[in-house]
């Protein structure tokens, strides 16, 4: 009997020693912030080309599989689908390419609802090497510090910072789970891909039920593990206590200043 290989999940954490895994944390979390707003302020074809430049060279720079940053594409395909069709589709269109009855595909519409979705993929792209690139535990770190002003405000970093950690570091693991359990339904012969909208949701019936019970099981133990431990949020301490290296100053202030310069010009 041959062994089934899971993929891996979206999300999930590469260890690597590339430029982009030992940059700071903080460092990427405001990059990717400043990139996301380049993404939005840009408008035209021409000028997203220059985002779109910046990921390839952040991508080639991380060392990271192109399948697994783009893996994170799967879950938008519907939302990234739906773009494009309201974008695209127009009643008694006169300058429609493709035309079904009163249904027609408008040209500028189609432009739109494309670049409208590459901005939608590019921020996938982006958020999804930071999360490849960074631990779970660095990037909650890195989040509390960033949010380290608030405390004067009264407002729940560590919690805050916590939810975060434990939501991240779920995503994959229930990402995974879904997966097996996927695998195991279709190995029993259940089939996804077949037979009309209602008969395609009861199969995944199988697959949802155990997931839900697995969640809530994980999710009580932990709640229990944390109470046990008397767990306050307040006071927390760190085995690895971070540290801006010059490179990483010299490469958040040039960075950022690229990205300002891209979306004032």
């Amino acid at each position: 009997m041959g062994i089934v290989s899971v993929p891996m999940p979206f999300g999930q954490f590469v260890p690597g020693d590339s430029p982009v895994h030992r940059l700071d944390p903080r460092v990427k979390l405001v990059l990717a912030a400043a990139f996301t707003v380049l993404v939005f302020a840009v408008h035209g074809w021409i000028r997203l080309a220059v985002p779109a430049l910046l990921a390839v060279i952040a991508l080639v720079f991380s060392g990271v599989p192109p399948r697994l940053a783009l893996r994170g594409l799967k879950p938008v395909a519907l939302l990234l689908l739906f773009t494009v069709a309201v974008n695209a589709l127009r009643l008694h269109s006169s300058s429609a390419l493709v035309s079904v009855g009163p249904l027609g595909v408008d040209a500028s519409g189609l432009s739109t609802g494309l670049f409208f979705s590459a901005r939608i993929v590019l921020i996938v792209v982006s958020t999804s090497l930071v999360t490849l690139t960074t631990s779970p535990v660095a990037l909650t770190d890195a989040l509390a510090r960033l949010m380290s002003g608030l405390r004067v405000f009264r407002f729940p970093v560590d919690d805050v910072a916590m939810m975060f950690s434990i939501a991240l570091r779920f995503i994959p693991t229930t990402a995974e789970e879904a997966e097996k359990i996927t695998l195991a339904q279709t190995a029993r012969g259940a089939r996804f891909n077949e037979g009309g909208p209602v008969r395609r949701a009861k199969a995944w019936v199988p697959v949802l039920i155990p997931l839900f019970v697995n969640l809530f099981r994980r999710a009580d133990d932990l709640a229990l593990a944390m109470e046990s431990r008397c767990y306050t949020g307040e006071g927390r301490t760190r085995l690895h206590q971070p540290h801006m290296r010059t490179v990483d100053w010299i490469i958040l202030a040039s960075g950022v200043a690229v990205l300002m310069a891209a979306v004032v010009l």
